[in-house]
């Protein structure tokens, strides 16, 4: 049987690597448009065609390192650059192989924790990728069901968009209502601590005095 080739493919973690920067940065680049869209969106991560990460090289100070890079492709033994997400195969992370399979992430996780579905063509930046082909071939062999509706969508290319990153912002809190202005009040020299009480109580409540002498 013939060894199925995977392409290169590069996460955020495997950007970082080549490039010898923090995994931080590779999101910054994305965030600012210098790395370019991802290629494949998998399970809501971004992924990315080695040939469109390696379009960074050279530009400005981001230099590839080639030992990093033959590194890289070593650990891949049968992958290939397509070059062109058009030929790209379907690829699947976990959520889509759920789908596909008529299971939760949750199952298929646990599955794949106690080898009880096929080893992931791709392992990039800590997730698991599948050959579409690949998990179809298992189920067969497992003779497990197969949603074909869900087969059909990843074919023609239909996708989870990306996660959101970060805390979703709050909304911002209600201030209290402010109460009332208090009305103006006479004090003589002979009330001096009433005097003192009612002043503090109204700046405290954030309003300013103004004192004026009566004759």
């Amino acid at each position: 049987m013939a060894e199925v080739r995977v392409p290169f493919l590069l996460g955020h973690a495997e950007i970082a690597f080549l490039f010898h920067i923090e995994r931080q940065t590779s999101q910054r680049w994305r965030t600012a448009g210098t790395l370019a869209e991802p290629d494949l969106i998998a399970s809501g991560n971004p992924y990315w065609l080695l040939s469109t990460a390696m379009r960074l090289d050279g530009e400005g100070d981001r230099i590839a390192d080639r030992e990093r890079l033959a590194t890289y492709k070593a650990g891949i033994p049968h992958g290939y650059d397509p070059e062109d997400k058009e030929n790209l195969p379907v690829i699947v992370g976990i959520q889509e192989a759920a789908r596909v399979l008529g299971q939760n992430a949750q199952t298929i996780s646990r599955w794949r924790n106690r080898h009880k579905i096929a080893e992931a063509d791709l392992l990039v930046s800590g997730s698991p990728l599948w050959l579409l082909e690949t998990i179809l071939d298992d189920a067969r062999q497992r003779q497990r069901t197969v949603v074909a509706s869900e087969v059909a969508a990843l074919r023609a290319g239909q996708r989870t968009p990306q996660k959101p990153r970060g805390r979703r912002p709050s909304a911002p809190e209600a201030s209290p209502p402010r109460q009332p202005p208090p009305a103006a009040q006479t004090f003589t020299s002979d009330n001096h601590s009433a005097a003192a009480e009612f002043l503090a109580s109204v700046l405290a409540q954030g309003y300013s005095v103004t004192i004026k002498p009566r004759r």
